[in-house]
């Protein structure tokens, strides 16, 4: 049986735009952004590396398009109005945000560094900004709350998958960051290193993301 990305009985493998994408997520998956090539997409479609610009002019716009497909049905998690506070169906998009992104191995990485107008990323924008507005914010504060919570779940992510990245061997940075504290003289982060070295980190998203929205309340009242 021939995979997707195998020519069939010699043949050139069909491509399209939706199966370069789909086979660009699952060499990401496999090896990482890093090692994610035009020639070696091009190899696992089985065609020549040049029939890929026929969708993507550059690796840029492959990366962009690979963004908008990660962040798909994101916009659902809001929910219909009235489905529960609104700080609380704007905590599911942040969070729906951050589980798509860890679906994918370096995911906010590829995602931070686009800056797609596509139907799904402008639909959770969408979702968030309605959300807000509907619960009386300003235009201008909707936006901008957009800004603050998109970016912070992006941001977190990223270095959260820099911190879990697979395959690195030798001390993890919350080991560098245990003896570099121990080995020195700073008691207040010696105090709190448990926490500072923790992996748990969707209780570091909890928590920031609570910030967020409750600096979002006080500006609500």
């Amino acid at each position: 049986m021939s995979t997707p990305s195998s020519p069939t009985r010699g043949r050139p493998a069909r491509l399209s735009q939706a199966r370069t994408i789909q086979t660009a997520l699952d060499l990401l998956d496999e090896s990482g952004l890093d090692a994610l090539t035009m020639r070696r997409l091009a190899d696992a479609l089985g065609v020549q590396a040049g029939a890929l610009y026929r969708y993507f002019a550059t690796k840029q716009d492959l990366l962009t398009a690979m963004a908008e497909r990660m962040v798909g049905g994101v916009a659902d998690a809001a929910g219909p109005t009235g489905d529960g506070d609104w700080s609380e169906r704007a905590a599911r998009l942040a969070r729906a945000l951050r589980t798509a992104l860890l679906a994918h191995r370096d995911g906010a990485r590829v995602f931070a560094g686009t800056h797609s107008t596509g139907p799904n990323t402008l639909g959770f924008a969408d979702s968030f900004v309605g959300v807000l507005r509907e619960a009386g914010f300003g235009d201008g504060e909707a936006a901008r709350a957009l800004y603050s919570v998109a970016n912070f779940t992006v941001g977190h992510t990223l270095e959260e998958q820099a911190a879990l990245r697979p395959g690195d061997e030798g001390p993890t940075d919350a080991g560098f960051l245990h003896e570099a504290v121990v080995a020195g003289t700073y008691p207040h982060l010696a105090a709190a290193l448990p926490v500072l070295t923790s992996t748990d980190f969707t209780a570091h998203f909890e928590f920031g993301l609570r910030l967020l929205l409750e600096g979002l309340r006080a500006v609500q009242r």
